[in-house]
């Protein structure tokens, strides 16, 4: 089946800080189906963002948090207990990747919280930036070094585009996980700064997404994220679900358009 469509709510932390209830309808009225949270919890409480989540008849696809290790662990847990997350997706330092043994260092801490999470009956996944990608130990990617050292039980969250800016192709990098890989970060633009980017609807920048979309995988949500416009929001969102559904790489909640209106 064709992944479902949803949102990372980084896109529009501002519009959902200011009227959470409302900017969720408006993105089930945009056709999304499901949302991954972040910088919502934090303001409302889990159960106020869970309610509106459910209100809005999305699914909660995964919480963007950081790992449950250390002494937060148990907190972190609770937290997305109550919020309803069975997948919680976090990052390495980028300094975590200079060398072999930072990577193994960081990893500790991934494991640890895969443990945790298990015993709430919760996963967690890991979320890629580009040094993992980029830094290359002995002619080995640090990725490929980070994915041998992940306990089994942690899932991954592909972020396509900053795979490309660290010089990979995601595609491959998808069909590789297989099924290891739920989610994937679907966002476009120049793919030149780390920083600076400012990002386009999808299908509007550089990233091959048909290539990328239709790649073997067991990817089950394609979570659209927008960190930086020039445009507005809702208008972006709305360019970009028109984009994956109507070429049938995501499914939404509306009929997409047909094919010749999108060439």
């Amino acid at each position: 089946m064709t992944a479902g469509l949803g949102v990372m709510t980084y896109t529009v932390l501002d519009q959902a800080r200011a009227d959470l209830e409302g900017t969720l309808a408006r993105l089930a009225d945009l056709g999304y189906l499901g949302v991954e949270t972040y910088g919502l919890v934090e303001h409302f409480g889990p159960a106020r963002v869970r309610d509106a989540i459910s209100a809005a008849g999305l699914t909660l696809t995964s919480a963007h948090t950081p790992f449950p290790a250390g002494r937060d662990g148990e907190a972190l847990l609770d937290t997305n207990e109550e919020l309803g997350a069975g997948i919680l997706v976090w990052s390495m330092e980028r300094e975590e990747f200079d060398s072999p043994d930072a990577v193994r260092r960081g990893v500790e801490r991934v494991n640890e919280a895969a443990e945790r999470a298990a015993g709430r009956g919760m996963r967690v996944a890991y979320h890629n930036h580009f040094a993992e990608f980029s830094q290359v130990f002995g002619g080995r990617r640090a990725y490929d070094l980070l994915l041998e050292l992940l306990d089994d039980r942690v899932l991954v969250e592909l972020d396509a585009y900053w795979a490309v800016m660290g010089g990979a192709d995601p595609a491959e990098v998808l069909s590789s996980l297989g099924g290891r890989a739920r989610l994937v970060h679907v966002k476009d633009g120049p793919a030149v700064s780390y920083e600076d980017d400012v990002m386009v609807p999808i299908g509007e920048g550089r990233i091959d997404w048909d290539r990328t979309l239709t790649a073997p995988s067991g990817l089950r949500w394609h979570i659209v994220e927008l960190e930086r416009l020039h445009i507005d929001t809702f208008e972006a969102l709305r360019r970009s679900y028109r984009h994956l559904t109507g070429r049938g790489l995501s499914r939404g909640a509306h009929v997409p358009a047909p094919a010749e209106e999108l060439s």
